[in-house]
């Protein structure tokens, strides 16, 4: 699955990409509210998280233009104006849902779901050699028992399970892995890829390293 994430905020960017893209979903962010019709139309995703709050087009305009250009893709409104004369203005504006901040990750993942499974964008979960990742949770099975994986490892996998038997850059599995990690080191994904591998060994998948490449999953 494949979410559009308008949000200015950094601190809240990192903390829902980092969030969704463990739980196995594809985030494409967009901090302003004038580029965000574009990247809606270039990213073609399966949900859109919207905030109202953008610094240069109030987000209920970038939807209603959003609906007058004929975009279909449901819209769930993520925002602090949460009385009920604003949940009611973003619904008739176009929105399909409405979830006010705070909010429960949890709850936001699983109206995310819904949204998608009653628009038909929900996609069948990946799996090869056995390996399963349940759409819902973000875990991983081996023949319907679940893998005692490390979030990082889960990232990891799940990246190679979208493309199986085909090559994923170095550079794309480690955005994945450590998303907005400042810190971490671009060899860091070779540990993550040395344990996942011994992970792997009684699954009949390998893990396999094309210098120049990246790395890919083979049966």
């Amino acid at each position: 699955m494949k979410l559009l994430l308008i949000e200015d905020n950094p601190a809240m960017q990192t903390t829902l990409q980092r969030s969704f893209q463990r739980r196995g979903i594809q985030v494409v962010v967009c901090g302003e509210g004038r580029r965000a019709l574009d990247r809606w139309a270039a990213s073609v995703p399966d949900v859109v998280l919207l905030d109202l709050s953008l610094p240069d087009v109030d987000g209920l305009d970038v939807l209603a233009q959003a609906r007058q250009r004929g975009y279909t893709t449901p819209v769930l409104i993520l925002t602090a104006r949460g009385t009920v004369g604003d949940r009611v203005l973003g619904l008739n504006t176009g929105a399909d849902d409405y979830l006010a901040k705070p909010f429960d990750l949890d709850e936001l993942d699983a109206r995310i779901r819904a949204l998608a499974r009653r628009s038909g964008h929900a996609a069948p979960a990946p799996e090869f050699c056995g390996l399963r990742i349940d759409a819902d949770s973000g875990a991983v099975y081996h023949q319907g028992v679940p893998m005692d994986l490390s979030p990082r490892e889960s990232a990891l996998l799940r990246g190679l399970l979208a493309q199986p038997g085909q090559a994923v850059s170095k550079e794309r599995l480690f955005e994945l892995v450590f998303p907005g990690d400042v810190q971490a080191q671009a060899e860091a994904i070779e540990v993550v890829v040395y344990r996942l591998r011994k992970r792997l060994a009684a699954t009949g998948a390998q893990l396999v390293t094309l210098r120049g490449l990246g790395y890919l999953l083979k049966g």
